[in-house]
C-alpha cells in the first residue's frame, strides 16, 4: 500500500499540472450542477414554467468559464503582475458602474445586466485583489516585514474599494476581501499585529453600519434567535435549519428534499448547502467539508512549491485564492447552519450564480498556471521555460 502511494506521488511530480486539484474542482462542480438541478426545480417551474431553467443557465456559465479558462491558462503570470494596477482600476470602475446602472435585487445593487448573464463586479474584485496584493508583496516583501508604512500605503486604494462595496451594499464580499488581504500579508511575513490593525477597523465599521440601520439590526437579531419570529425575519434561517434537520445521518436521497418546494427561499443560491444537507445528510456534509479541505491543501501546496522555486508572485496568488475559496465556503456553510448572519455569499463551485462560477474557474485556472510554470521551470517575470541544464557559472542577477 505504501509503495503504491509512493509510486503515485512520484508520478504526480511528472504531471504538467496538479491533476489531484483538477479532480477536486471537477467533483465539486459536478455535485454543484446536480444540486442546482435538484434544488431549483420548483422555483424554475413557478417563474419560467420550465423546471430546467436555472440548471441550463448554470451550464452556460460553466461553458463560458471553460472558454475563459483556456484563454487564461495561455497567459503567463508576468502579464498579470505587470498589469495588476490596470486590473484594479478596471475593477473600481465596474464598482462605480454598478452603483449607477446596476440591477437592484432585494435592496442591493450588485449586478450589471449583460446579454447572457448578470455580472457581479464584486466577484471580479476578489480575483483582482489577490493579483494586486501578490504583485505588491512581490515588490515590497522586505518593507512589509519591517515597516507598517508599507501596509498603510494600501489604505487609500483599498479604502475606496471598501466604500464602493459598502454602498451596494455588499458586506460579505468586503469582509472576505479584508481577510484575504490580511492573510496574504501574514503569509508574506508581516507581523501578527497587522491583523488587528487591518481587520479591526473594518470589523468596527461594519458593526457601526449594522447598529445604525434598523433593517440590518433586524437581520442580526433574527440570526441570533430565528425562532423568535419564524414566519417573519427568521423565516429563511428556520427553513434552512429544518432542511438540515430532516437530513439526519444519511439524508432523504437525491431529489427527495421537501424544503426546496418553495419553502426555503434562495434554495439554489445562498442556501443550496441546506438542500444538500437534507438530501445527503451528515455523512454527505462531512464528505463535502473534506473535499474543500483537500482543495485548500492542494492550493497551499502549489503556493508553497512556487515559493520554494523563487516564484513569489505565483506562490502568493495560490495562497490568496486558497484563502478566498475556503473562507467563502466556511461563511456560506456557517450562514446555513445559523452560525453567521446572511451574507449573500455563494458556496464556491456549487451554488447557482454566473459571476461566481465564471470568476472562480478563472481563479483556479490562474493557480494551474502557477503550478505549470513552477513545474516547467519558467522564471518569474518570463513566459519562457528555463534552461534546466546545470550551469558552470552562477546566473547573473
Amino acid at each position: 500500500m505504501l509503495s503504491q502511494w509512493a509510486y503515485w506521488r512520484e508520478r504526480s511530480q511528472q504531471w504538467p499540472v496538479d491533476y489531484w486539484l483538477l479532480g477536486l474542482v471537477v467533483t465539486l462542480v459536478m455535485i454543484g450542477l446536480m444540486m442546482v438541478a435538484s434544488s431549483s426545480i420548483a422555483i424554475s417551474e413557478k417563474r419560467f414554467d420550465d423546471s430546467t431553467h436555472y440548471v441550463l443557465r448554470q451550464f452556460i456559465s460553466l461553458g463560458l468559464g471553460l472558454v475563459a479558462a483556456y484563454i487564461v491558462f495561455q497567459i503567463p503570470l508576468s502579464f498579470w503582475e505587470k498589469n495588476r494596477g490596470k486590473l484594479f482600476l478596471l475593477a473600481l470602475f465596474l464598482l462605480v458602474l454598478v452603483l449607477i446602472f446596476g440591477r437592484e435585487i432585494n435592496g442591493s445593487k450588485r449586478w450589471l445586466p449583460l446579454l447572457v448573464m448578470n455580472f457581479q463586479p464584486s466577484e471580479f474584485m476578489k480575483l483582482v485583489i489577490v493579483v494586486f496584493m501578490a504583485g505588491y508583496l512581490n515588490r515590497h516583501a522586505s518593507a512589509v516585514k519591517e515597516s507598517f508604512e508599507a501596509v498603510i500605503r494600501l489604505a487609500l486604494p483599498f479604502g475606496v474599494m471598501a466604500v464602493l462595496l459598502l454602498m451596494e451594499p455588499d458586506y460579505g464580499s468586503t469582509f472576505v476581501i479584508a481577510v484575504v488581504i490580511t492573510g496574504m500579508l501574514l503569509i508574506a511575513g508581516a507581523p501578527w499585529r497587522y491583523f488587528v490593525l487591518t481587520v479591526l477597523p473594518m470589523a468596527s465599521l461594519l458593526a457601526v453600519l449594522v447598529v445604525i440601520s434598523p433593517y440590518r439590526m433586524a437581520r442580526v437579531s433574527s440570526f441570533l434567535d430565528p425562532w423568535q419570529d419564524p414566519f417573519g425575519s427568521g423565516y429563511q434561517l428556520t427553513q434552512a435549519l429544518i432542511a438540515l434537520g430532516r437530513g439526519e445521518w444519511a439524508g432523504v436521497g437525491l431529489g427527495g428534499s421537501v424544503q426546496k418546494l418553495l419553502y426555503l427561499p434562495d434554495a439554489h443560491t445562498d442556501f443550496l448547502f441546506s438542500i444538500y444537507g437534507e438530501e445527503f445528510g451528515f455523512i454527505g456534509i462531512l464528505l463535502l467539508v473534506v473535499l474543500y479541505l483537500l482543495l485548500l491543501q492542494r492550493l497551499f501546496r502549489i503556493g508553497r512549491k512556487a515559493l520554494e522555486s523563487d516564484k513569489f508572485f505565483g506562490g502568493m496568488v495560490a495562497y490568496g485564492i486558497g484563502i478566498w475559496i475556503i473562507l467563502q465556503a466556511m461563511i456560506n456553510m456557517g450562514v446555513n447552519l445559523g452560525a453567521f448572519p446572511t451574507k449573500g455569499l455563494t458556496l464556491p463551485f456549487m451554488s447557482y450564480g454566473g459571476s461566481s462560477m465564471l470568476l472562480l474557474i478563472i481563479a483556479i485556472t490562474l493557480v494551474f498556471r502557477v503550478d505549470f510554470e513552477t513545474r516547467s521551470g519558467i522564471p518569474e517575470g518570463s513566459g519562457k521555460v528555463a534552461d534546466k541544464q546545470p550551469r558552470s557559472e552562477p546566473r547573473a542577477e
